[in-house]
C-alpha cells in the first residue's frame, strides 16, 4: 500500500478523507484539529457526534465498527486505529 502509515495502515487519502469527514460533522475547520486533540474536550463533540461520526465511517470506509469501539475514538489518531482495525475485519 503506497504512502501507508506503518502503524495504520492508511494512506494519506484515505486519512484526508477520514480527516473531513470528522470536520464537517464536529462543524469545524480542518486547520482546527490535529491528530491528537480531543474531540470532546477541544472541539465540544457530544455524544451524539460520535455516533454520527462512527456511522458515517461505517458509510464511507465499507466497516462496520462497534459501538464500544467509541471510547477509543476520541481523537483523530484514535479515529484512524479503529477504522485502519475494522478495514482488517
Amino acid at each position: 500500500m503506497p504512502n501507508a502509515n506503518v502503524t495504520t495502515g492508511l494512506d494519506a487519502a484515505r486519512k484526508q478523507e477520514i480527516k473531513e469527514i470528522v470536520c464537517d460533522i464536529l462543524e469545524i475547520d480542518e486547520d482546527e484539529v490535529t491528530g491528537t486533540s480531543l474531540f470532546k474536550e477541544q472541539h465540544d463533540a457530544d455524544s451524539l457526534r460520535a455516533i454520527e461520526i462512527l456511522a458515517a465511517l461505517e458509510r464511507t470506509q465499507k466497516v462496520t465498527i462497534d459501538q464500544a469501539e467509541l471510547s477509543r475514538m476520541v481523537n483523530l489518531e484514535g479515529v484512524y486505529v479503529v477504522v485502519s482495525e475494522a478495514a482488517q475485519n
